[in-house]
């Protein structure tokens, strides 16, 4: 690991710390500061020469100010003849902005995928993008993490008999259906349609969730608007209770008071991809990806698989696997 240098912007240090504590190495300083203009400066503080560059930031708020250290640190890193870079982006927010879907918009998940690659990045490595094509949209190699064999570990132990997987709608569901299939259960997707960016109808649901616990996963939960939406059709089909999974738990605006409130709501499981909220929530339980990102960064360094991490998780890497019905 001698060869490995890490450094991480000012979005989510604790988890670039956790993640050199579980590689063995340490987090290489970064100066980080504002001109009077309001432009930024990074300077590296660790030779960067002919060895391999890490530079760990998810893009959370504020995104653009997280964005622009990330593109700098990786020009820096270049610029220091560093032999390989990988942003290594736990949470790539722009993986919304997938398509053209209205006039005269940008696809944005492209566009910063051009800007990384055009600052330095030789590879990218991340977790759970929002929409697989986005993968497509990178020159340079993806590796593509998931968080469902950690979350799946949260439930397993458990009495999960009369409980169901739910997807808040049907583009989640191979996912769920992945997600189910580690834990043994039946799998549910709700309709949705999304009005605007905090404003969505959950107009049927997919599945029998009358009279059963619900596990809910997501990929993503911000304002929680998706989330409450399908609770309300879960309690008109007379569901017991609802625990709530997801790998980037963003909770955004009020959604902490209206999951934390909400009397469905039995408890909520993410990842540590994202800076966990500040409020009090006892119901929350972060589980951390750390050691997930270490080994992959072991093994991006080794020449060694990264796909293999999932067998058994993601039917994807490994031998076919039957998939589980609706209902």
């Amino acid at each position: 690991m001698s060869e490995i240098v890490v450094f991480s912007g000012n979005a989510h240090r604790p988890l670039a710390l956790a993640i050199c504590d579980s590689l063995g190495v340490p987090l290489s300083g970064v100066d980080i500061r504002r001109f009077s203009n309001d432009c930024l400066y990074v300077q590296l503080h660790e030779n960067c020469r002919q060895r391999e560059v890490y530079i760990v930031q998810p893009l959370v708020a504020p995104t653009q100010e997280h964005l622009m250290e990330l593109l700098l640190m990786l020009d820096a890193a270049r610029g220091a003849s560093a032999a390989q870079i990988t942003a290594v982006i736990p949470h790539y927010a722009y993986a919304r902005s997938d398509k053209k879907d209205a006039s005269r918009i940008s696809i944005a998940g492209r566009l910063v995928a051009d800007m990384l690659t055009t600052a330095g990045a030789d590879r990218v490595l991340t977790m759970a993008l929002h929409a697989p094509q986005v993968h497509g949209f990178f020159s340079v190699p993806v590796d593509h993490l998931t968080a469902i064999g950690e979350l799946a570990d949260h439930f397993r132990g458990r009495n999960l008999e009369n409980t169901v997987v739910v997807s808040p709608d049907l583009g989640n569901a191979k996912t769920a259906t992945q997600f189910a299939r580690l834990l043994g259960l039946s799998v549910a997707a709700g309709s949705k349609q999304r009005l605007a960016d905090d404003r969505v109808v959950i107009d049927a649901i997919v599945g029998d969730v009358h009279g059963k616990r619900a596990i809910v996963l997501d990929d993503e939960i911000a304002t929680g608007g998706s989330i409450i939406e399908l609770l309300e059709r879960l309690a008109e089909q007379d569901c017991v209770d609802a625990a709530i999974a997801c790998t980037h738990g963003l909770f955004a605006g009020k959604a902490v008071q209206r999951l934390r409130d909400h009397p469905l709501v039995s408890e909520v499981v993410t990842t540590d991809t994202v800076p966990p909220p500040t409020e009090d929530w006892p119901e929350l339980t972060v589980r951390s990806v750390a050691p997930l990102f270490a080994e992959a960064i072991s093994r991006i360094h080794g020449g060694e698989s990264i796909s293999s991490l999932f067998d058994g998780v993601d039917p994807t890497h490994g031998p076919p696997q039957p998939q589980l019905p609706f209902g």
